[in-house]
């Protein structure tokens, strides 16, 4: 699968896949968007607690979603539990054409998979090389940050059942954050449990979606 380094509206890159005729991230801005939808809508309401913070991503891709997360652990000092899943994984070489310049970046990439890899006294992540399809755990996350490609592309990903599943996955309040926010996703999340809410999306998208489990 070829792979184009390209830069997004704000600086910052993201890949894109001709074959597939998407970007791994929003054309405005690559950074802008992780930050909004991942960080302030899911993880900010989180930090500081006296507590670790486990967080499950559905698509590691570049990277720059554990990125900032790590970033925000180091700076409030807020222990972290990263699990990312990528059937795709981009290769060293690959992860580093991006430009997003922080040391610990690499890191994230040339960390083994399949184990615990704890990066520093408040990050430690776990990276899963398969399909969410195949992938089943007992363990439970506080937050989900969903970033698969769009339900035109990975309509597989944005089923009933992928939801009913990160729904068990989820502690009793744990929240669900996706730059998505069509009606079939919010149905099929409702149906799946879930409490959904639209909230206001990042520059260029007028509304995401932050749902939360509100029952067992």
């Amino acid at each position: 699968m070829q792979k184009q380094v390209i830069k997004t509206n704000d600086g910052s890159s993201s890949i894109f896949i001709p074959e597939m005729n998407v970007t791994y991230h929003s054309i405005h801005g690559a950074m802008q968007e992780s930050k909004h939808v991942f960080i302030e809508a899911g993880l900010k309401p989180l930090l500081n607690q006296n507590k670790t913070i486990h967080i499950f991503e559905m698509g590691f891709g570049t990277g720059l979603n554990a990125l900032l997360s790590l970033q925000n652990a180091i700076n409030h000092q807020q222990k972290i539990n990263y699990t990312a899943i990528e059937l795709f994984p981009l290769t060293i070489d690959e992860a580093g054409t991006l430009n997003y310049s922080d040391e610990n970046f690499m890191q994230l990439h040339q960390c083994d998979w399949e184990k615990d890899v704890e990066l520093n006294d408040y990050f430690t992540i776990h990276k899963i090389h398969q399909s969410l399809l195949n992938y089943s755990t007992n363990k439970k996350f506080d937050l989900i940050y969903f970033d698969a490609f769009d339900p035109n592309t990975q309509p597989e990903l944005w089923t009933k059942e992928i939801f009913e599943k990160l729904f068990l996955m989820l502690e009793l309040n744990g929240i669900l954050v996706t730059y998505s926010s069509k009606g079939i996703v919010r149905r099929v999340m409702q149906d799946a449990g879930f409490s959904v809410k639209k909230v206001s999306g990042p520059p260029h998208k007028r509304e995401m979606i932050r749902a939360k489990k509100m029952t067992l």
